[in-house]
């Protein structure tokens, strides 16, 4: 039977949450945001080794404690891209992960992740042939923004785009290791999520209903946010 691995990559700095520290080192309830992403996967029986991908000059990292903490392996291979820390640490994994093995690659910015939607994830992927993502249906109503000189403004309405059949992508996003890697390899750094390299080399990965409290800490209120759903 595959098994499952989760892989967070965690080498980025969140510059839009203007923070003087990188994002997933920020303070939720004591706790660096990371540690609440990392414990929704350890405290799952499924999970058989968390891997979190940092960058070789991470300096904040051995600034907190990781002891609660049994099946985490730490990588320091992170790149300059998200594509590139995720196909950085599938490589660093595959001494110890099967290439059917299933792999789950979480943000580290996402700390809310429920058991439930783990559990859901697990259980309608388990027979898929390509693997899949959490994700929401979009329910607002969306504007693309256009510059309109006659108003010398830049964020003007261009037009109302039709949200019949558009989600918001979400993570974990769960595929087979060697699938995974060989869509990564071919498509490049200019994908922004695992599902878009295997979209890239013609595979169409599942959509797994999700809601809005797995959320992505992005902007300063989200941290509000994501400590009230963790607090409940």
């Amino acid at each position: 039977m595959p098994r499952h691995f989760a892989l967070l990559p965690a080498a980025g700095v969140g510059a839009r949450m203007g923070a003087d520290q990188p994002k997933q080192y920020l303070d939720i309830h004591g706790r660096p945001m990371i540690w609440h992403a990392i414990r929704a996967f350890e405290r799952h029986p499924a999970i058989e080794r968390v891997y979190v991908v940092l960058s070789a000059e991470d300096a904040w990292w051995a600034g907190y404690d990781w002891s609660a903490f049994t099946r985490l392996s730490l990588l320091r291979c992170g790149g300059a891209s998200r594509a590139e820390s995720v196909a950085n640490g599938l490589r660093a994994m595959q001494a110890e992960v099967g290439r059917e093995d299933w792999v789950l690659v979480h943000d580290a910015a996402r700390p809310c992740l429920s058991r439930v939607l783990l559990d859901k994830l697990l259980e309608e992927l388990a027979d898929d042939e390509v693997g899949g993502i959490l994700a929401a249906p979009v329910a607002d109503t969306l504007k693309r923004a256009g510059c309109a000189p006659v108003y010398r403004l830049e964020r003007r309405i261009r037009e109302t785009v039709p949200r019949d059949g558009l989600w918001g992508a979400q993570t974990p996003q769960m595929f087979r290791h060697a699938m995974l890697l060989d869509a990564l390899e071919r498509a490049g750094n200019a994908i922004t999520d695992e599902a878009s390299a295997l979209e890239s080399v013609g595979l169409s990965p599942r959509l797994v209903e999700s809601d809005l409290t797995n959320l992505k800490v992005t902007y300063p209120r989200d941290l509000e946010v994501a400590a009230w759903l963790l607090g409940r």
